[in-house]
């Protein structure tokens, strides 16, 4: 592994201030995109120091508390795209992302990696990490795509299947690219790591077999679950 210093870190900034002069001169989003630079450097310094104390502690109670954090926190984000509430949709929104991504997750920590004890928070959080997050994107993808379809008076099995095909989009996609046009970066940390690239092939067979089921399984039941409320965007009270 290759130690990085903060001279290193400055040094990867040259091309960002590059393209931060591209969009000072070519867009209007020079606020915006400093903005989220900002806050990216902010909370992953931030989130290196909380998981340095995660992972030192060790304790089961405290990696329960950080899953639900992070399973209530994709579930809210989830909805920022929908033309409802944000609380009307929550308990939907957390069911869906839970059934989907804590199968997962139980199934590849237990059942492929055979992680012992069962809380070792260097396994689970990241694993965790990324099936949360890639339900959360399907759960928003599937439900901003259906309350559009139903805006245009089509049937709901009709919209339900079309938002089941958009939200899905991005990971099959991503599985049709992975290892031609890109590689991902869990087989590319553990080259950088020195793993065997034969290894580090297996570990990502693993992740995308995880991320593609937990995308489709939240986005299946997030809309099985607002078809059963009856959520339609005539009863659409604006965002929150």
């Amino acid at each position: 592994m290759y130690a990085i210093t903060l001279v290193d870190i400055a040094v990867a900034f040259i091309p960002v201030l590059v393209t931060l002069v591209i969009i000072f001169f070519w867009s209007s989003s020079l606020r915006t995109a400093t903005i989220a630079i900002l806050r990216m450097l902010i909370q992953l310094l931030l989130i290196g120091y909380a998981l340095e104390f995660i992972f030192n502690a060790n304790n089961q109670w405290i990696i329960i508390a950080v899953l639900s954090f992070m399973l209530v926190a994709a579930s809210w984000i989830a909805l920022g795209a929908l033309p409802v509430k944000r609380s009307t949709l929550l308990s939907l929104s957390l069911i869906a992302i839970a059934g989907g991504g804590i199968f997962n997750l139980v199934l590849i920590t237990q059942g492929v990696l055979h992680v012992d004890p069962w809380y070792q928070p260097a396994v689970l959080i990241p694993l965790a990490g990324m099936i949360f997050s890639n339900a959360m994107n399907s759960v928003s993808l599937a439900g901003e795509r259906l309350y559009s379809e139903l805006e245009h008076h089509n049937d709901y099995a009709r919209a339900r299947n079309t938002a089941f095909q958009a939200a899905m989009i991005p990971i099959t996609n991503s599985l049709l690219a992975v290892g031609l046009v890109s590689l991902p970066g869990m087989m590319t940390g553990q080259i950088l790591a020195g793993a065997s690239p034969l290894i580090a092939a297996r570990y990502q067979i693993i992740v995308m077999c995880m991320i593609f089921s937990s995308a489709g399984i939240s986005a299946a039941l997030f809309l099985w679950l607002l078809h059963s409320q009856r959520h339609q965007p005539s009863g659409a009270s604006g965002t929150d």
